[in-house]
């Protein structure tokens, strides 16, 4: 997968302003690629999830956001870093319904299902990084 345009924009996420922030840039790639409507809001849901979890778990880091293609087709991807406490258990973080903190455990799973693809890098001590791509159809 190579970058279709220009480099990724990167966007703070350090409160709940900027989580709104990545959001709105999210949907304006989305729309930029013309992913349907259905696919946007899939896309922004997750990430939405995504940098809330950023914020909530690994106190905060950074989202970058960039228009891709593979030669076929282009999407937009979405990577969340932190360098918070990182994740122990990934198989447990990702099963539905296992929550960390209060929440209802859909975040990452969530994330995962609304996404075409979706790269969860995370060492405990180092942080997390979580990458997704959604494809035009």
């Amino acid at each position: 997968m190579t970058a279709a345009g220009a480099e990724p924009e990167v966007l703070p996420i350090a409160g709940d302003d900027d989580v709104v922030r990545v959001r709105q840039l999210v949907r304006t790639y989305a729309q930029r690629v013309k992913l349907s409507l259905v696919d946007q809001t899939k896309l922004v849901t997750a990430a939405s999830e995504l940098a809330r979890n950023t914020l909530i778990y690994g106190g905060g880091g950074a989202a970058s956001i960039q228009v891709v293609g593979d030669g076929r087709r282009s999407g937009v991807r979405a990577a969340f870093s932190d360098t918070g406490p990182g994740i122990p258990d990934t198989g447990l973080a990702l099963a539905d319904g296992w929550s960390s903190g209060s929440g209802l455990g859909l975040g990452l799973s969530g994330a995962r299902r609304l996404v075409d693809e979706f790269d969860l890098d995370t060492e405990v001590g180092r942080g997390t990084t979580v990458t997704v791509v959604k494809w035009k159809r």
